[in-house]
């Protein structure tokens, strides 16, 4: 890695699109600098909890790493040091386990800090094993966009078997939890073992989507009855069984998680948070390929089990529709595993309406101000609207491990 000090920072403006330059500074070694964060709002200027939560929890996994904000928190500045994983002695436990705890104001389910935290992992000197714990922690899909902890593991982390990267990764799911009043913390408890670090991920060639084969699925309900979930998985199944007939889904019913709620009374009272119910969908083409659907219970609540069914099921059926090899949702997983891997050209095929998003969109944009390299676009041909998308691979890999 070149010395940070002699590389002037980037700049960028804005929160939107945060957690994705700290990821791809982190892995290029590049120092940034964000401002005007929030800066026109009177009652929340600056980082919100769950940007600070993940600074914290990027601290917590590199060593050397500088990050200093102003006073208002609207001006953010972070230089990268070496990714370190769950070493002891750097934050991890005598088990080698980091325990992150995240605030009970977070309105960000997991997967906000799992998918990045992912990205960074098969670069890490030394495994990663991180639990989240505390009040914030959510475990379903949520209103501001994040899919579920189920979706994570059954959609994009399989992901990475495609460049070489498969040994010991795992989800734990020890507490569910869907969001709690006003879309706040929901005590819920996952954690994530990341064991496999590699020199370079391996070139792919993501040509084919395939026809779907199978569709799987979780249906949980957490804290309520479980008859939501049969009535959730017989709604859904109306829907794909015509379409796929094997359709499998899974019925997972457990408690609410508790969190601390003091009173004159009672100094040591508790309070269930988190309680709800959802659906995560996953449907697997002949060739591989994953595309999923999340839908959890609103806040509010008033919308039965089998409305939550269909809706998932329907939503599963689009994604299917847009085409392509990858999803919205994992596509800037893979781009960037792409654009780290070994300096060859690598193919992977997008439906327009995943191309077209914004986040593929800004990601493109980024990966140019890191300088790494730009993308070849071309039609995919035979009768196929997509898109096949070149990358070349900058080599960055993993600068603490040596040997594949």
């Amino acid at each position: 890695m070149a010395d940070l000090n002699s590389q002037p920072p980037l700049r960028f403006q804005g929160h939107r699109h945060l957690i994705q330059r700290l990821v791809l500074s982190t892995l290029t070694g590049r120092p940034i600098r964000v401002t005007n964060i929030r800066s026109t709002s009177v009652e929340n200027p600056g980082l919100a909890s769950h940007e600070v939560s993940f600074l914290r929890l990027l601290e917590s996994v590199t060593n050397g790493s500088q990050i200093e904000f102003s006073y208002t928190g609207t001006a953010l500045a972070y230089r990268p040091g070496l990714i370190t994983g769950s070493a002891t002695g750097y934050g991890a436990d005598a088990g080698g386990v980091l325990k992150h705890e995240i605030p009970a104001g977070c309105t960000r389910g997991v997967s906000y800090f799992l998918i990045p935290l992912c990205l960074l992992a098969p670069f890490s000197k030394s495994p990663i094993n991180v639990q989240f714990t505390g009040p914030g922690v959510i475990t379903s899909a949520t209103p501001t966009g994040d899919v579920s902890v189920d979706t994570v593991r059954t959609a994009i982390l399989p992901l990475y078997e495609q460049f070489g990267i498969t040994n010991k990764l795992e989800i734990r799911t020890t507490q569910r939890s869907n969001p709690g009043p006003g879309g706040k913390g929901g005590a819920g408890e996952v954690q994530l073992i990341f064991g496999h670090q590699v020199r370079l991920p391996k070139t792919v060639h993501l040509l084919n989507p395939g026809r779907i084969k199978s569709i799987r699925g979780v249906a949980y309900a957490t804290g309520v009855a479980g008859a939501n979930n049969a009535r959730m998985i017989e709604a859904a199944r109306g829907v794909l069984n015509p379409f796929v007939a094997d359709t499998r889904i899974f019925s997972e019913n457990t408690s609410a998680g508790f969190i601390p709620a003091p009173d004159k009374s009672n100094p040591r009272a508790k309070r269930k948070l988190g309680i709800g119910f959802g659906l995560s969908l996953v449907a697997e083409s002949s060739t591989g390929v994953r595309y999923s659907a999340d839908v959890a219970s609103p806040v509010t609540g008033g919308v039965p089990p089998e409305d939550i069914g269909v809706q998932c099921a329907n939503q599963l059926l689009e994604v299917v529709e847009q085409g392509g090899c990858v999803s919205a949702v994992a596509a800037p997983t893979l781009l960037t595993l792409m654009a780290m891997g070994s300096e060859d050209v690598g193919r992977i095929q997008l439906g327009r309406d995943v191309l077209g998003s914004e986040n593929v969109l800004q990601l493109a944009r980024d990966f140019k101000e890191f300088g790494l390299s730009g993308w070849g676009l071309r039609d995919a041909g035979e009768g196929s609207d997509d898109i096949v998308v070149s990358i070349v691979g900058k080599g960055v890999g993993n600068v603490g491990r040596k040997t594949a």
